[in-house]
């Protein structure tokens, strides 16, 4: 009945999506989900993508249906991973043909590709449809104005989305162009079904106009400079006769309407306007039997009517520039872009979190620390003065050395728990892990900054050969994040390294008393000096008292901080559900708020500890004046080294937690690190293989460049044939006898693996005429050597023109 034009299909390279992918998963959701293993659904994704990108080429509507399941997966994940988390070089060509082809990091450029897949196959569909019945109709319409809208949606945004210049076929200009045509198309269905269904003349005529316009506003996108030599010109031809044709149907058609009202004028006028356009669009295109149809049936009116008019009616014909225009109505229209196109979509992922949840989890996790963190560092700063407080007044060992000579209680808990914990030598066994630790973590992020620079550094000097050939994407803009986080990664083990610092000057400090209270205690006996016993008395027991007073205070500290750091909070429900009522925009209220639920009563428990702990200290340095006052061992060598004994228990207590905390923190900063290189190790092999698509489509346009040095140059012309042999060229080059290159002058930038130097040639293919000597042992002559090259030459010419000496 007609002709119809449908969308290529872009084509996709096959490339590994599940390695970037759970890297991605293992540094996002680590956290949140456990340690869960993503490889069976990252798998399932793999599938899915090679299934859907490969079954459209079989323009089926169940093809199109896995597409659209894709398409809907590819949407949810970007909805669940930020984009820079994610480098995948996803590759497409232009659809037009050619060798064209892009490579972009992230998601969005493979949703832009599938959408306009999805657009290009339902053209198609769309077009394959039976037209002589009521259900192609209606499924060829409504995928076309799908079609129209898909394109319609992303054009104004592709440019954006892809943050460089695209193929041909996703430029703003062609996309508006394709869904215009589109939406020609569609209309066009509309005026067949209205044909079909035996509509009035006035309803088709205005169907056929309106039809004409889409085709003519098609036509004028379609001839845009840009568009020079890009369409196949087959199309062009089409499109202008439908666009002729229809105003040519609409005349007839409205023809028909003024036989009706009886103005024979201005049907004659309006007939002969008709098959005018007719035999034009007839002209453009040949195969569109439907006008050629119409065509007739006006002519043989005409004939009829002017036979009448010229013998009864005698109206007068009007120009064809009177006649009124016609009424347009258009019925199509493009389609909203559903928010789901699959049918029966299954989330393949749908364990994970959307990204905006996870971003404020991110957030209340990252303030709940903060407040943790200070909430026990208050604490931890209080129990270290009330530690250097007791300690400065060797309690509660002052009031224990009942007898001058004996180790007091205190003193020997002290002793039994550092021998207990393992003593000096597990504190240095924790130390010395500390430096490989810390040198593994600088490893791995001076590797990954190492991969950053050399990938950058290359990009910087392609980019300065090329200069404006060099299209894509500059690293520097790419590398943001990676580089702000490298810094802070950095600023991470500086101060780790400071933290370590400070470790072994305190250690050093306290290293010998530490070994005292390592040692039995009969030997750590003979390292306390002797002196006078404490003498009983009211200050004596109040300090004991206050002593008891400290161990319960001490307690409930370390209660209250075990409580702050073992507060579970399920913030995964918290803001899921907030994302479901809507009250996820407002984050920052709903982190402090969250925070205050579940914080506000151990925070003022802290404060509460605190002012006692200060008001606890106040009356124990009251009543140890007091009991300094009445005792005669104030002040001797004995208290000296108890209170150094006290304060060396404090220490190691210290020293321990602080190294089990620095361990765990290298370990934990290790898994950090080694995630974070992952991702720079994808990012560069994505960048690494977009490089070398580029290389090659730029060396390529080299090889074919038939530019040649200017002869002011300082170098000879050389003139490059390539014989034939059984009439196909052969795939190296034969340098003309009328010269030699010269290695040196201005010559184009060559690629670094071609030498131009590096190929041979064949005097019998320079020399077809001596093939007729089949003795002839042609000699294979490599153009670098000039003088060889000419010596055998001299040899070979003496061996035509004497052969019997030769022979000799």
């Amino acid at each position: 009945m007609t002709e119809w034009i449908y969308i290529p299909l872009k084509k996709a390279s096959d490339i590994d999506v599940s390695k970037p992918l759970l890297n991605a998963f293992k540094s996002i959701y680590s956290g949140t989900s456990g340690q869960k293993d993503y490889s069976d659904i990252v798998e399932s994704f793999s599938k899915l993508r090679k299934n859907a990108l490969w079954k459209a080429f079989e323009k089926s509507e169940s093809a199109l249906e896995i597409l659209y399941r894709y398409y809907d997966q590819v949407c949810v994940l970007e909805k669940k991973i930020p984009s820079h988390e994610l480098q995948i070089p996803f590759k497409w060509k232009n659809a037009f043909g050619g060798k064209q082809s892009l490579t972009v990091l992230g998601l969005g450029y493979e949703k832009v590709c599938v959408l306009f897949n999805i657009a290009a196959l339902q053209s198609m569909i769309a077009v394959s449809q039976p037209l002589d019945n009521d259900e192609g109709l209606k499924l060829s319409a409504k995928l076309l104005q799908l079609a129209a809208g898909i394109l319609n949606s992303f054009k104004g945004s592709v440019m954006s989305i892809i943050d460089s210049e695209p193929t041909p076929d996703l430029r703003p200009e062609t996309l508006e162009a394709l869904a215009s045509l589109m939406l020609a198309q569609a209309n066009e269905i509309f005026t067949f079904k209205a044909i079909h269904d035996n509509m009035k003349d006035t309803i088709i005529a205005k169907l056929a106009a309106q039809t004409e316009e889409f085709y003519f506003n098609t036509l004028k996108l379609m001839q845009k400079e840009i568009f020079r030599a890009f369409w196949d010109k087959d199309w062009i031809h089409l499109i202008t006769a439908k666009q002729l044709g229809y105003k040519g149907l609409a005349e007839f058609t409205q023809s028909k309407v003024c036989k009706k009202n009886n103005k024979i004028g201005e049907e004659i006028a309006r007939l002969k306007v008709a098959i005018e356009l007719f035999n034009s669009a007839l002209h453009e295109s040949s195969k569109l039997r439907f006008f050629e149809d119409n065509r007739d049936k006006a002519s043989r009116r005409l004939t009829e009517v002017q036979k009448d008019n010229d013998f009864i009616y005698h109206e007068r014909i009007p120009d064809a520039k009177e006649l009124s225009p016609i009424d347009k109505v258009a019925i199509a229209k493009p389609s909203p872009v559903p928010e789901k196109f699959s049918s029966d979509f299954l989330d393949i992922f749908q364990e994970l979190l959307p990204s905006t949840v996870y971003q404020a989890i991110n957030n209340f996790e990252s303030a709940k620390r903060d407040l943790v963190n200070s909430e026990v560092a208050k604490l931890r700063n209080a129990r270290q003065l009330l530690n250097g407080t007791l300690a400065s007044l060797n309690l509660p060992a002052a009031i224990e050395d009942v007898s001058g000579t004996e180790i007091p209680q205190s003193v020997k808990e002290k002793a039994v728990a550092i021998r207990n914990a393992g003593g000096i030598e597990f504190l240095e066994k924790m130390m010395n892990e500390l430096p490989d630790l810390l040198q593994r973590n600088d490893d791995i992020l001076n590797e990954a900054e190492r991969m950053l620079n050399d990938e950058q550094s290359s990009d910087d000097h392609l980019r300065t050969q090329f200069k404006e050939r060099w299209t894509r994407l500059p690293s520097t803009r790419l590398t943001q994040q990676f580089r702000l986080n490298s810094q802070k990664y950095r600023g991470i083990i500086n101060n780790a390294k400071n933290a370590d610092k400070v470790i072994k000057e305190k250690y050093n400090e306290h290293r010998e008393p530490i070994s005292l209270l390592c040692m039995a205690p009969d030997t750590l006996a003979h390292h306390i000096p002797t002196g006078a016993a404490v003498t009983e008395s009211g200050a004596v027991n109040e300090l004991r008292s206050l002593m008891e007073s400290v161990a319960t205070l001490k307690a409930e500290q370390d209660a209250i901080e075990n409580e702050l750091q073992s507060k579970s909070v399920d913030s995964q429900s918290i803001f899921t559900q907030a994302l479901v009522n809507g009250e996820l925009e407002n984050e920052s209220s709903l982190v402090v708020g969250t925070l205050d639920k579940y914080y506000s009563s151990l925070k003022e428990q802290v404060a509460r500890s605190l002012q006692k702990q200060e008001n606890l200290i106040k009356f124990i340095q009251i009543k140890h004046g007091e009991f300094s006052r009445e005792q005669q061992n104030s002040g001797s060598t004995r208290e000296m080294m108890l209170c150094k004994l006290a304060g060396a228990y404090d220490v190691f207590i210290e020293l321990k937690g602080n190294l089990q905390e620095g361990i765990k923190f290298y370990n934990d900063l290790t898994q950090l690190l080694i995630i974070f290189q992952s991702k720079i190790s994808d990012y560069c092999f994505a960048r690494k293989t977009e490089k070398e698509e580029l290389l090659k489509d730029l060396t390529h346009n080299l090889s074919v460049d038939n530019q040649v040095p200017d002869e002011t140059a300082g170098m000879q012309r050389m003139t490059l044939s390539r014989p034939t042999t059984g009439g196909q060229q052969l795939p190296y080059p034969t340098a003309n006898q009328g010269g030699m290159p010269v290695p040196h002058g201005s010559f184009p930038p060559l690629p670094s693996t071609y030498n131009p130097y590096n190929f041979t040639t064949y005097v019998g293919d320079a020399l077809p005429f001596l093939g007729r000597f089949e003795n002839v042992h042609f000699l294979k002559v490599n153009i670098a050597n000039p003088i060889r090259m000419l010596w055998k030459f001299l040899l070979f010419i003496q061996f035509i023109l004497f052969p019997k000496h030769n022979e000799t």
